[in-house]
């Protein structure tokens, strides 16, 4: 067995991460699945494969529970057979119960964003095996995705987004115990948010940066996006500073073995994860604005919204952010027309002064 490199690129170690969760859930399958996940493994990630299995594992559980023909057997022991022995009911039946309902004692809910995912899991699976003519109907094309509300856009305003970047400088409302923390992370997480603010870029990616990827040349940095490309942002003067500043901390430390790389480390000097960020994130913002529930993916959204604002370019906004989809850029358009309302509030006079 050859050794494990001791700096192993970060996404690399995620993909390997996964699929060892993508065999482990393989093992609770019915066996005819693994054709499913060969035929898919050339064109999509591991995370996108193991995202279709825990699906697909909630179909066969809903199954056995529900279905009384199912009921009789094991997961593990279903026949390929028993894909053609369902119906469109069994899927939008399956899909009412995605709704609500309890595992290990929680409740657990979707709403039309979830059902549509897990209902666009089962499409995939149905449709490899119709079109390779193992089986002969597809009752999963037959069901109509369910219709997706538009989410409203939630960002910070530019003052907010000044409020955010001065309590992760100063710390002002945090406990007695956070402030111990903030001492020791403050150069850090000033780094870290400002980066997400100032480039749009997820916090898979942010987490995912190692120390050579920053290029201060250029002031760009070399991320890799979904679907495992590779793309460089480039950054302005504020987000150049705050990068400095934490680099020459980053100095001083010496990381845990493995992590030597890592742009980003943690308190125990190893790379953050991407919930330490989430957490971090969540500790400012929600001292900043308790009528919004600040993430950050709502960081991005600020990124994108502003950088509309600024250029008017949705193509160099979907460009930038990483979208295959144009269309999924245009959600920018929401905040941009929200704007345009408020400066209409004030151009109409009703009476003279």
């Amino acid at each position: 067995m050859a050794p494990k490199n001791k700096t192993e690129n970060y996404h690399d170690e995620q993909s390997k991460q996964n699929i060892l969760k993508l065999r482990a859930v393989m093992d609770t399958l019915p066996d005819f699945c693994k054709l499913f996940f060969r035929g898919i493994e050339e064109y999509t990630s591991p995370r996108t494969r193991l995202a279709y299995a825990y699906d697909i594992r909630l179909f066969f559980e809903f199954l056995h529970e529900k279905n009384s023909v199912c009921a009789k057997m094991e997961i593990k022991d279903y026949p390929l057979t028993i894909l053609d022995q369902l119906t469109r009911m069994d899927i939008e039946e399956y899909l009412e119960y995605m709704s609500l309902y309890q595992k290990d004692g929680r409740d657990i809910t979707n709403d039309e964003r979830g059902k549509s995912r897990k209902l666009a899991a089962l499409r995939s699976f149905y449709n490899y095996y119709f079109e390779n003519e193992l089986i002969e109907k597809n009752p999963a094309a037959l069901v109509p995705l369910p219709k997706k509300h538009d989410k409203e856009i939630i960002r910070l305003e530019p003052n907010e987004v000044a409020i955010l970047l001065d309590q992760v400088e100063d710390g002002e409302k945090l406990t007695k115990k956070e402030l111990e923390y903030h001492k020791k992370t403050k150069v850090r997480d000033v780094a870290l948010i400002t980066l997400l603010l100032g480039t749009g870029i997820r916090v898979s990616e942010c987490v995912g940066l190692d120390i050579q990827d920053v290029n201060f040349d250029v002031n760009g940095i070399k991320i890799r996006r979904k679907g495992g490309y590779e793309a460089v942002i480039y950054f302005g003067e504020e987000v150049e500073t705050a990068l400095l500043d934490y680099l020459e901390e980053r100095k001083h430390i010496i990381p845990m073995e493995g992590h030597e790389n890592a742009l980003f480390l943690s308190l125990q000097n190893r790379r953050m994860a991407v919930r330490s960020v989430e957490n971090l994130v969540k500790k400012y913002a929600s001292r900043v604005t308790t009528l919004k529930k600040i993430t950050p993916h709502k960081l991005r959204s600020t990124y994108g919204t502003s950088l509309y604002q600024e250029t008017g370019d949705i193509y160099l906004v979907a460009d930038v952010l990483g979208h295959k989809d144009v269309n999924t850029t245009r959600k920018h358009y929401a905040a941009q027309a929200d704007e345009r309302r408020r400066q209409a509030a004030g151009k109409v006079r009703l009476r003279e002064k």
